[in-house]
């Protein structure tokens, strides 16, 4: 925290008089970068006190809430309120706390400044209005649920296992498809949102418990399919969930990440048949679904495998395919994207250097087994010297360096097997440099670096 105050004559010897020191905070706004600090939204730097400056004209979309403790009016009013109004992700609104009465004087401000409101009334609302809208997201949130036959009463009351076992049933419930599943997040996040708008105020421990509840609920689902950091899933959990939910006794563990190419197929087949359909099935799609993504980041020529993906994804949503035959479809796709991950070894290739010969021989182009050995030479001599002498530092951002790569790969595909004609050669070329404007940046720097 600090103090912003406007500079005075004799302010210190005034300062004195009331028994304040104000040179150190003097000097923190001299020498420090206030302004920015507060500015950024990751900053420790929280609470500011101030007087006249940063009232007005101050632009800070993360900022929250303003207390006011003095007379103001009019057009300086209007200001001060604004720094607490502005959009930032998901904060749905910001809080004035008045000491001191102004709020009359705000309607009269209003009147003046904005005249016209829509027909929407004030800008400024009581905030018990919020726990009306808090209300309102719960209600509907409860009435989903409702028609999938989850009751959140039922598991809130209960504890152990039981709680457990009826907030697995309550996921399964949910995931019935891709549009149910949507539905609720969407749900619960609106929920989360009213929840921590309407925080700290007493109007929220009356709903407490069912908020908590049906945020565990969505971070169980979003942990079958985690991304490959969770820790940033988790953090979001602890900007909802505050230290007054923990005494609720909830415990979300994200599901692990799948290894699929260590994937023990009996032993998933055997869970599944358990009776948690939807949660493996859903578990084995988020695994796969980050795998794909790895695999076509390094090669975009993998795409088709894609395209297959999300036609069994479609299918199942639109109830062609039943949960059974969809989990056997996604283990079967499992397969086939194991043995593409493994496809380099046996073209004894790098998945750099597999991407590149992908490039230059799909579709099918005819070759010889000569004519093969002979591509894969092209790739690594193409590969040994763009970045051996053309990848110098942001080579990308410079005309003449892009220039130099492109005649590069030019020279070295012109050792291709002659099958390859003058406009399919140029397409090559053309394809091939688009790669490598994706994937290289120079000095050491590609997708490939640090690759996991």
């Amino acid at each position: 925290m600090a103090v912003v105050v406007s500079q005075s004559q004799n302010e210190i010897k005034e300062m004195k008089k009331k028994g304040v020191n104000i040179e150190p905070h003097r000097q923190r706004m001299v020498k420090e970068d206030l302004d920015t600090k507060f500015k950024n939204s990751d900053s420790l730097f929280r609470i500011v006190f101030v007087c006249a400056m940063w009232m007005t004209g101050f632009d800070v979309p993360s900022c929250s809430t303003i207390y006011l403790d003095k007379p103001m009016r009019n057009h300086t009013l209007m200001q001060t309120i604004a720094r607490a109004n502005r959009v930032f992700r998901d904060k749905v609104n910001g809080l004035i706390v008045d000491y001191v009465g102004v709020f009359r004087d705000l309607q009269k401000a209003l009147a003046i400044y904005a005249p016209s409101t829509g027909g929407v009334g004030s800008p400024v609302k009581s905030k018990a209005e919020l726990v009306v809208l808090l209300k309102q997201a719960i209600d509907a949130a409860t009435a989903f649920c409702a028609e999938r036959g989850i009751s959140p009463q039922t598991i809130i009351s209960a504890s152990g296992f039981a709680r457990v076992k009826l907030l697995d049933e309550a996921v399964m419930a949910i995931l019935v498809n891709d549009e149910t599943k949507r539905k609720y997040r969407l749900l619960a996040e609106d929920v989360a949102r009213m929840f921590k708008a309407v925080k700290p105020d007493p109007g929220v421990n009356e709903f407490l418990s069912v908020c908590v509840l049906f945020a565990v609920i969505d971070e169980k689902i979003r942990s079958l399919a985690p991304a490959v950091d969770i820790s940033s899933v988790m953090a979001e959990v602890e900007q909802v969930l505050d230290k007054s939910i923990a005494a609720e006794g909830y415990v979300i563990e994200a599901e692990k990440p799948l290894d699929l190419s260590k994937l023990d197929v009996e032993k998933l087949k055997s869970k599944f048949a358990k009776g948690r359909k939807q949660i493996e099935a859903e578990k084995l799609r988020g695994a796969l679904n980050s795998k794909l993504q790895k695999l076509i980041k390094f090669n975009r020529t993998r795409m088709d495998y894609l395209d297959k993906f999300q036609k069994m994804i479609d299918e199942y949503n639109a109830g062609s395919l039943n949960i059974e035959e969809f989990f056997k479809q996604l283990v079967a796709f499992t397969k086939d994207l194991n043995e593409e991950e493994k496809r380099g070894i046996a073209e004894n290739l790098s998945e750099e250097e597999l991407a590149i010969f992908d490039v230059l021989t799909r579709p099918e182009m005819k070759l010889s087994k000569k004519g093969e050995q002979q591509v894969k030479k092209v790739v690594k001599d193409l590969i040994e010297r763009l970045k051996t002498e053309k990848f110098v530092l942001d080579w990308r951002k410079r005309q003449q360096s892009r220039a130099a790569v492109r005649v590069c790969i030019g020279e070295i595909l012109d050792q291709l097997p002659r099958v390859y004609t003058p406009e399919v050669f140029q397409q090559k070329c053309e394809l091939t440099y688009q790669h490598v404007y994706d994937s290289y940046f120079g000095l050491g720097s590609s997708v490939y670096e640090n690759r996991v």
